[in-house]
């Protein structure tokens, strides 16, 4: 099979963000998820370089559009390698060859008579940097920019748009997948049930020198969308180029703000072009800032560099792949990622590498044991079936751009592995003789377990996983596996000789506040020091430190299910999700129903040592007040939290 992903150009009046990184890393983690499945991948991004807003920028920074637009555009260029983003080309709308296209096809589709000449009159956004239809202003305005567009009217050439209306109707009802989320599929079937009209893909000279000139009247200039567009065919090499048998698997990625120029303008020029339409469109939501939407007026644009310097490329990539629900928007903030990083990263999978390769070392001689299937268990077997589960369910939801789905099978799997050392503890096993075969098949799991993470990581932290890699000696073989052959069980060879390697995630320290400068006696008569006041003695006895309280790693956990336990009257056994899944056994039934703390989010114990009560092996500690009244009646209720937030965050 071939892939081809594009992200849309980017518009080079402002330095690259937080939005661009996130559109940019989901189409080079599709792109690596693709080649791991075995497909023959072009991944294609660029900068749109044409336009009224970028004269505009240029004359407020003294250059030539031509000097401005370098600059910018070598910084998205730039960017990228800092991101582990490897396309395999770069494109700018100022190329020879994409300028020499644009002027090809405006005249096929000129002599074909689907541009003509016209006076049109209409509400202009400069923003936009195109006519506004009544339907489209709110209160007047143009609702991206928040601005009153202005009356304009002139000469202009148009596109004959509305004549594949039926076309492209028929065609988004027919195919489900065309356009996904399904949101923005309804959303452009509702456009699209009002009249279309026809698209105005000129300006003149007069007003604008900075594009590409029509071929056929050098009086204008090509409207910005109708020449950006066309970059995802000159960058194939259309028409007859090597690459252009790519086409008919090509995917677009953008976010919601072009949604209309990609699902509308860009199918009808192609249906008029007399070439079949691209295979998917995936659309993703807005990073918000504090609940508002990234301006740089507002000034609370993140700048992808600055995030990679202070917390690392992969910390970065899991980060936004894992936050967003592709398709909706989501919020950023420093706290969610640190948070992140230290639970889901450091805690999780950071430690379960660590412990294994540790007792790989340890009890193994760093070598892969030989899997002694005498002493293979029902939670063994469990445990492959569980991660025979995880790669299926990674597939489809990376094929289906689910990223936050598929990261979440995978760490429902690292929780089982983590449970997994504490329950079969190696330590123990290494004591007894007799126990080796077992001690040996323990290991193999952990080690062939921890191929499998290194192979499913890769798309989406390729630094992180090749470490992985490297020191269970498999850098070569995972860099080229392919999905359908190495996601199975128990493809680790007996022999393979490990290496400790580094941390993959050090937990992140905590910043130290700045102390408020000392205070300076105070003098009183004749310059004598006044004794200040002494402050008032804490007993010392049992107080904990900072430090100490830092070991405790408490949570935000989702109960999934409840019930009681047979002769148990105060106990219950909770499923929560931490966001791992795992069981806890909770004293609060003679407070609390099972139906009633489904769905409730509470604060748990997450690195409590596991426990057995009535036969449970119970995974943590769920916290709550305790109350006792003045007739001795006890009252319990639980820690939760007042807003919305992923269960696993950390509580600090």
């Amino acid at each position: 099979m071939t892939t081809y992903i594009t992200t849309p150009i980017y518009y080079v009046n402002a330095m690259p963000h937080i939005g661009h990184a996130y559109t940019t890393i989901v189409a080079d983690t599709y792109a690596r998820f693709r080649r791991l499945c075995g497909d023959d991948v072009r991944f294609q991004t660029g900068t749109d370089e044409h336009g009224e807003k970028i004269v505009q920028a240029a004359e407020k920074e003294g250059v030539t559009p031509r000097e401005y637009v370098d600059r910018i555009s070598a910084s998205f260029r730039d960017t990228w390698p800092d991101l582990d983003i490897a396309p395999d080309n770069f494109i700018r709308t100022t190329d020879e060859d994409h300028i020499k296209l644009v002027q090809d096809i405006l005249q096929k589709v000129y002599d074909e008579g689907d541009i003509y000449f016209s006076e049109y009159s209409g509400h202009y956004c400069k923003g936009c940097e195109r006519f506004l239809t009544e339907k489209e202003l709110v209160d007047g305005k143009c609702p991206d920019h928040l601005t009153v567009p202005e009356e304009i009217s002139e000469q202009n050439y148009f596109f004959r748009m509305s004549k594949y209306q039926d076309w492209l109707i028929e065609h988004v009802e027919s195919n489900p997948e065309y356009i996904t989320p399904e949101r923005y599929r309804n959303e452009v079937l509702s456009f699209l049930s009002e009249p279309l009209e026809d698209l105005c893909i000129s300006r003149p000279c007069s007003r604008l020198t900075w594009g590409i000139p029509l071929p056929f009247d050098e009086n204008f200039v090509t409207y910005v969308w109708f020449d950006a567009l066309i970059n995802y065919l000159t960058g194939i090499g259309y028409p007859d180029g090597s690459c252009f048998d790519y086409w008919a698997a090509a995917e677009h990625v953008i976010a919601k703000d072009i949604l209309k120029p990609h699902a509308i303008y860009w199918p009808t020029m192609i249906r008029a072009m007399g070439l079949p339409p691209y295979r998917r469109l995936h659309v993703h939501g807005y990073w918000n800032v504090d609940e508002t939407k990234m301006s740089k007026s507002l000034g609370n644009v993140i700048r992808p560099g600055e995030l990679v310097e202070e917390y690392g490329v992969d910390t970065v990539r899991y980060f936004l792949l894992r936050e967003m629900s592709f398709g909706r928007d989501s919020s950023f903030s420093t706290d969610a990622l640190e948070s992140r990083r230290n639970s889901d990263l450091a805690n999780d999978v950071g430690n379960l590498f660590s412990r294994a390769l540790t007792m790989l070392a340890k009890y193994a001689d760093a070598t892969v044991p030989e899997l002694d299937k005498a002493t293979v268990t029902e939670e063994d077997r469990i445990l492959v079936d569980a991660l025979e589960k995880m790669v299926a369910d990674y597939t489809a939801f990376m094929n289906a751009f689910e990223f936050h789905k598929a990261l979440q099978s995978i760490w429902e799997v690292i929780g089982m592995l983590n449970r997994f050392i504490v329950t079969n503890a190696p330590w123990e096993l290494a004591k007894e003789p007799d126990q080796a075969g077992r001690l040996n098949t323990v290991l193999y799991f952990l080690a062939d377990s921890l191929r499998l993470l290194a192979l499913v990581l890769r798309p989406v932290m390729p630094s992180a996983a090749s470490k992985m890699a490297a020191a269970l000696g498999l850098e070569e073989k995972l860099a080229t596996a392919v999905l359908a052959e190495e996601g199975c069980w128990g493809a680790m060879s007996a022999g393979t000789v490990l290496k400790q390697g580094e941390a993959l995630f050090p937990r992140l320290a905590k910043k130290k506040q700045q102390q408020p400068p000392a205070q300076e006696k105070k003098q009183g008569k004749k310059g004598k020091v006044k004794k200040q006041e002494a402050a008032p003695e804490i007993d010392m006895e049992g107080l904990i430190t900072f430090e100490q309280f830092g070991e405790v790693e408490l949570r935000v956990a989702e109960i999934v299910t409840a019930e009681k336990i047979k002769k148990a009257k105060k106990l219950l056994k909770l499923t929560v999700k931490a966001p791992e899944e795992r069981t806890l056994v909770a004293g609060i039934a003679l407070f609390y129903s099972p139906e009633e703390l489904v769905g409730k989010k509470v604060i748990i114990v997450a690195n409590l040592k596991p426990a057995k009560l009535m036969g449970i092996t119970s995974q943590g500690m769920v916290l709550a007040a305790k109350e006792v009244d003045a007739d001795g009646n006890e009252r319990l209720v639980l820690s939760t939290v007042a807003g919305d937030i992923a269960p696993g965050a950390r509580v600090a």
